[in-house]
């Protein structure tokens, strides 16, 4: 006979919304801070993002915890890229497209975070 603690698996706890809509709001913040906090304040947001992105799991938080994160990585690549072409002047350009896509998904992700609403 099999214990029936043992037959399921431990329920997870039910996701507080309003904190997790809390913290989404910060890390958007946090986000858009980076261009008057020499980029520390992203670094910041992408660590707080992989922390409460499991709590988060199954609910529209998790979108914006996604889209942050994705944003970071995105959006470093490209400038790890483009910072040498600048030497060729071509990679004038793809900074400052990628500092307008990276403004747009920030600022886009902030407004459907305070309307409660998925990214």
């Amino acid at each position: 006979m099999t214990d029936a603690a043992h037959a399921y698996p431990p329920a997870r706890p039910v996701p507080d919304h309003e904190s997790l809509r809390t913290m989404s709001i910060v890390v958007y913040a946090l986000m858009l801070a980076s261009f008057v906090s020499l980029h520390m304040a992203p670094i910041i947001a992408v660590v707080l993002a992989y922390i409460k992105r499991p709590d988060a799991r199954g609910t529209i938080w998790e979108t914006h915890f996604d889209n942050v994160i994705s944003t970071f990585w995105v959006g470093t690549i490209i400038l790890i890229v483009a910072i040498p072409l600048c030497f060729v002047l071509v990679g004038f350009p793809i900074i400052f497209a990628v500092a307008v896509w990276y403004l747009y998904r920030n600022v886009r992700g902030l407004i459907r975070a305070i309307d409660g609403q998925p990214y």
